[in-house]
């Protein structure tokens, strides 16, 4: 099937001046523990309930209670109605399909905290900032990865990078915006055929000029961590990304002009890896963005 996708940038918050500034993340004892300290009969009674579900069986050995108490903080708060199917399965984390409030749909995204990539996630936490002083404790680190990946993404949008909207975390676990329904997912780039992969490529990198002005650095960009919904280019996976100032960024920031040009050469797209990254480097983006690239058509053959 083809479909016509308008690759539009969307604006800035104005009300946010992108800069270096970052909140401090607390990774103490959240309220999900003390709800799992407590056990009270409520808790218990959705612990089991949730234990049952046929979503949620195969995960009884890596879902502690500490994880079900942050589901269950999440339902009390109103960000999550009701439970779907599994979108994904990772190594890391496994991303849910769940109902918001009001029928919106969203996703629920948990971090194991005996994640089997452990050290992969130190090698982006260690010289960031907002993450010093974590140690070597497991829970620590994954509840720094969580509220990371919540952080980039308020950043990432408040900067006009479309990304996933940023719901609410608690301990391990992140609520989202579902961009794309699961029986009609949105298409990674690497998915589909690109009509117009020039129109695709000035937002690409505009998106990550916008990124880098705001601090930030995406550190796993490539055609399959950008998808295609509803005529709109989506920047996924954020968890990683870390802030200019890590002592790997500028490593990073090349490794991520190097995937996203090779791919766009592959379409037809006159460019390279060093001419992305003077780009995404230079002076801060016009925060109206680039009105060349409004209004193009551009698409792919699913």
């Amino acid at each position: 099937m083809t479909e016509s996708e308008e690759f539009g940038l969307i604006a800035p918050d104005e009300a946010d001046t992108p800069g270096d500034e970052w909140e401090s993340i607390d990774v103490s004892d959240t309220e999900a523990d003390r709800i799992a300290r407590k056990r009270d009969r409520k808790f218990d009674q959705f612990r089991t309930r949730l234990k049952d579900a046929d979503q949620f069986k195969v995960e009884q050995s890596v879902f502690d209670d500490a994880t079900f108490a942050a589901i269950y903080k999440l339902v009390q708060d109103g960000h999550i109605d009701a439970f779907g199917g599994p979108i994904s399965t990772g190594k890391e984390a496994n991303v849910y399909e769940a109902l918001g409030p009001d029928d919106t749909d969203v996703a629920v995204k948990i971090y194991r905290i005996n994640a089997s990539n452990f050290r992969h996630m130190r090698d982006y936490l260690e010289g960031d900032p907002r993450f010093e002083g974590l140690g070597n404790d497991k829970k620590r680190v994954v509840l720094a990865w969580t509220q990371k990946e919540f952080a980039n993404l308020e950043r990432a949008r408040r900067a006009g990078v479309r990304v996933p909207e940023p719901i609410a975390v608690e301990r391990n676990v992140l609520v989202m915006e579902l961009v794309g329904l699961v029986e009609d997912r949105a298409r990674r780039l690497a998915e589909v055929n690109v009509e117009n992969p020039e129109t695709a490529y000035q937002v690409a990198r505009e998106y990550m000029r916008r990124l880098y002005s705001a601090g930030l650095v995406h550190g796993d960009l490539s055609e399959y961590n950008m998808i295609i919904h509803d005529g709109e280019l989506v920047v996924i996976d954020l968890g990683q990304a870390v802030t200019v100032h890590h002592p790997n960024a500028d490593e990073f920031l090349r490794r991520d002009c190097h995937n996203v040009a090779k791919f766009f050469s592959r379409q037809g797209t006159d460019t390279s890896a060093d001419e992305l990254y003077e780009f995404v480097t230079e002076a801060e983006a016009d925060p109206t963005g680039d009105p060349d690239v409004h209004g193009r058509e551009a698409g792919g053959d699913t």
